[in-house]
This record gives structure tokens, C-alpha cells and sequence, in this order.
């Protein structure tokens, strides 16, 4: 082998080993599922721009990373896939059987299962990685969307726009332990790091819904108030909960807003303005940057969490829907 070619393995090796995907520069990458362009986009957390962009299956929604930031797994639903990515070298290499129209995803802490909802069938589809292969599906409410995992495992939750639910299973028998009413058409679902509570929005309702995980009840219940915003337009969609279990960010979908809020006193702080139909939500590294999802205005807002402001919107694709960032937790 040349010394050219064995420096670059060597660096190669060094970028993947450190635990989470960077640039040749050491900074952050964010991927962003573009739904109307069949792409992802590239983006450098720090330089606050578009690197590049790559092509993937149809309608692309609900990402994940694997444990060491090396492979995404995307939901291409109109591909009645979950495929592979390769961010190393940023293309498809695989499939993941999923059922139909898969749109959300969530990996399971011990990183060898993946669940997805499938929107048209009423199903949840548990997947083993290694093999490829479809574990089981198990019946839930009509039109099932938002996905969790307890941070334990032991529980994966799902819920149901239609039917208005939180399902609650357990992971080791594939059972439907419980159902929880919420609010009309529940969309995201997020366990707190501690596993005790589980935050989950009603997009039509108008709510955001928090669960004493032991009890499976609600403990509190938030509607949202935005001047000059009409209430039909305050639709909460993706939800974040920092690592110290503080703060709360819900992205309040064509309001077009993120609401702040305080974990401990359940009051909302404040609202950030961001683009036209915020949808998804994702922390960096040391959640210093919160990373917005803008459908319609097609572009990525930047709020310094510090600081609780707006600070960059990036343009990416049409319909962002997704976002994730490497070496996020």
C-alpha cells in the first residue's frame, strides 16, 4: 500500500473510532431528510452550511443513527423501505424490511432492533438489524405515527393519530401493556433521560401531554398561547428534553414557533420564532445548538440554547422533515 493511501485509512479510522461522524475538520455533521426531493442534506453544525447533498428512496421522513454516528437508517416511505446509509461514504447500501408507508423510527438502546410505525396498516414493526429480518408486528390504533424507547428498553411507545393514544409495549413479549388517551391527533412521543416521564404532543388538540412513566398517567398537560398566532395554527409536533432534564423545547408545527419550557416549574418560558412550519427537533453534541426542521420555507433554524435566540437558517431541500446530528446523544 502507498503512504498516500495508508494516511488516509489511518485518518479514516480516526474520524470513525472517535465515537461519532465529523468532518476532516473535527466539526459536527447534521443530516437532514428533504421529503419532496428524495435527498438528505449536509450540513456543518459549525460553519453553518451546506456541505452537499445525496440522493435516497422516495418520500424520505424519520432518521436515526446508529450508536457510533457510522450508519443512518432512514424511512423512505413511499419506498415501503428502511434503508442503510453509509455516511462514511454517504449512500444507500441496504434495506431494512418495514412494512408499508414507514415514517417514524426509533432505535433501541442495545442497538440491534429498530422499530418503525406503518401509517396505512394500524401496525408497529419491530426489525432485527443484524439479520434483516421482521421479529413480529403488533396490532395498534389507526394511523400510528410518533415512536420512543424507554432509555431501560424495556418499553416502546407508539401513538395513534386517529385513535388518540399512547400504546404502551414491552419489549420482551411484544405485548400492548396499556393505552392512554391524550389529545386529537398525537404526533411525537420522547421519554426524559431519566426514563421517569414521557412527553408526547397532540398536533390537532393543540397539547403536549406529560406521563408519570410508572403510573402511565398524566401529570400535566400544556396548551399553547402565541401573540398574533391563531390558536388553529398552534399544532405541536417534534419534542426535545435536554440532558439535565431542565428544558423542554416543542416545535409548534405551521405556528411557526419552538416553545421554551421550564421542566421543573411545567411553565412555558418563552417562544422562538423560527421558519414556516417547524416540524422536527435535534440537540448537537454538547446541546449548545438546537437544530429546527422548516417544511415550508425549506431551511434549517439554528437557536443557541444558551442564549434562547435564533441565530442562523440554513437553506436545504424541499419539505425538511428530519433531522438528526452526529455524535448527538
Amino acid at each position: 500500500m502507498k503512504k498516500s493511501a495508508l494516511n488516509i485509512n489511518l485518518m479514516l479510522g480516526m474520524i470513525i473510532s472517535c465515537g461519532f461522524l465529523t468532518n476532516v475538520n473535527g466539526e459536527e455533521l447534521a443530516y437532514v431528510s428533504n421529503e419532496k426531493d428524495n435527498t438528505v442534506s449536509v450540513i456543518d453544525v459549525e460553519q453553518y452550511k451546506v456541505l452537499r447533498k445525496f440522493e435516497v428512496g422516495q418520500r424520505p421522513r424519520g432518521l436515526v443513527l446508529n450508536h457510533d454516528g457510522t450508519i443512518a437508517y432512514l424511512c423512505a416511505s413511499d419506498s415501503d423501505s428502511i434503508q442503510i446509509i453509509d455516511l462514511v461514504h454517504e449512500t444507500v447500501v441496504g434495506d431494512l424490511p418495514s412494512g408499508e408507508d414507514p415514517e417514524t423510527i426509533a432505535l433501541h438502546p442495545n442497538g440491534k432492533t429498530i422499530y418503525t410505525s406503518n401509517e396505512d396498516d394500524a401496525l408497529l414493526t419491530v426489525i432485527d438489524i443484524a439479520t434483516r429480518q421482521v421479529v413480529t408486528q403488533i396490532d395498534v390504533g389507526v394511523e400510528p405515527e410518533g415512536l420512543a424507547v424507554s432509555p431501560d428498553g424495556k418499553l416502546v411507545v407508539v401513538t395513534s393519530e386517529t385513535t388518540n393514544m399512547v400504546h404502551w409495549i414491552d419489549t420482551q413479549t411484544y405485548q400492548n401493556i396499556d393505552n392512554s388517551l391524550v389529545g386529537a391527533r398525537p404526533r411525537s412521543a420522547k421519554f426524559s433521560h431519566d426514563g421517569k416521564q414521557l412527553w408526547v404532543s397532540s398536533e390537532i388538540g393543540g397539547t403536549l401531554s406529560v406521563f408519570d412513566v410508572n403510573t402511565r398517567k398524566i401529570i400535566h398537560e400544556f396548551g399553547f398561547e402565541i401573540a398574533g398566532v391563531h390558536r388553529d395554527k398552534v399544532q405541536p409536533v417534534g419534542v426535545e428534553l435536554s440532558r439535565d432534564g431542565q428544558t423542554a423545547f416543542v416545535a409548534l408545527g405551521p405556528a411557526n414557533h419552538v416553545a421554551v419550557i421550564d421542566v421543573s416549574s411545567m411553565s412555558i418560558e418563552q417562544y422562538l420564532l423560527v421558519g414556516r412550519r417547524v416540524w422536527q427537533l435535534a440537540f448537537n453534541h454538547d446541546q449548545s445548538k438546537l437544530l429546527t426542521t422548516n417544511g415550508v420555507s425549506g431551511d434549517v433554524s439554528v437557536i443557541d440554547v444558551v442564549k434562547r435566540k435564533v441565530t442562523h437558517s440554513i437553506k436545504v431541500g424541499r419539505y425538511p422533515w428530519g433531522v438528526v446530528v452526529s455524535g448527538a446523544p
